[in-house]
């Protein structure tokens, strides 16, 4: 059986007391609204022939939502993921650190690095950021220039140093398998969709680096309006590991 620790950790923290108050599905991003008014998103990932574990999220409570992780219809999933981050990511929680950056503190030079999605331009990442590196291995399960099928990944990570992992890797339910990949690397996952619940931490994580949403009425038109980035409505941040 598949290890469904990281979204039973999820799972476990989510309060009767709130609700999904509305969902918006955009053209990159699903955002959910809750019933306090906070609002996360989670990359869209299409999928929709297999039967909804819900007819409707709206409405539910987030343990009941948080259900729908497991869901193989890859939309209901998404939408379940965006609700989940927007409770456990908030600009005024207490277990960020606004300060930091996606590779600051973690040493490139001469590392192996692994990287799940193509994410060189985004998550404050760019080519120089990888310039002393001793190999860079780039993986997307689109087709995209100068990245591997993600199948290559059962080869490569457990060669890797590092590995930087996509959160909407949570929604397409391979997650657990690339941190079992990568059980012997500094891991970091990054991204909108990463859930910054500092209990997964325990899975052998070493930073969750996700976005808070800051402008949430700016950013609902804008998901629906066009296909582009929530960086400009949101602020990043991340939860670090003690060890280093």
């Amino acid at each position: 059986m598949a290890d469904t620790a990281y979204y039973d950790i999820l799972r476990s923290n989510l309060p009767e007391t709130l609700r999904v108050r509305e969902l918006v599905h955009g053209v990159s991003w699903t955002a959910a609204v809750l019933t306090d008014g906070s609002v996360g998103v989670a990359m869209h990932t299409t999928g929709d022939t297999v039967p909804r574990m819900f007819e409707s999220l709206a409405g539910r409570s987030l343990p009941a939502v948080g259900e729908a992780l497991m869901s193989w219809n890859m939309e209901e999933a998404s939408e379940a993921l965006a609700a989940v981050n927007a409770f456990y990511n908030r600009p005024d929680s207490p277990f960020v650190n606004p300060e930091r950056r996606t590779l600051d503190d973690f040493t490139l030079e001469g590392r192996t690095v692994g990287m799940i999605g193509k994410m060189i331009g985004h998550s404050n990442m760019t080519e120089e950021s990888f310039r002393d590196v001793k190999e860079l291995w780039i993986m997307d399960r689109e087709e995209k220039p100068g990245a591997l099928p993600d199948s290559a990944c059962e080869f490569i990570l457990p060669r890797c140093d590092l590995v930087i992992i996509t959160g909407s890797a949570a929604v397409n339910k391979t997650l657990p398998r690339l941190l079992e990949l990568s059980r012997h690397a500094r891991v970091i996952l990054t991204g909108p969709s990463v859930s910054c619940c500092p209990a997964l931490l325990n899975l052998g994580i070493d930073r969750l680096h996700g976005r808070a949403v800051t402008r949430p009425e700016a950013m609902l038109r804008a998901i629906v309006e066009k296909r582009g980035s929530v960086n400009p409505y949101s602020e990043s941040f991340s939860v670090d590991a003690l060890r280093k």
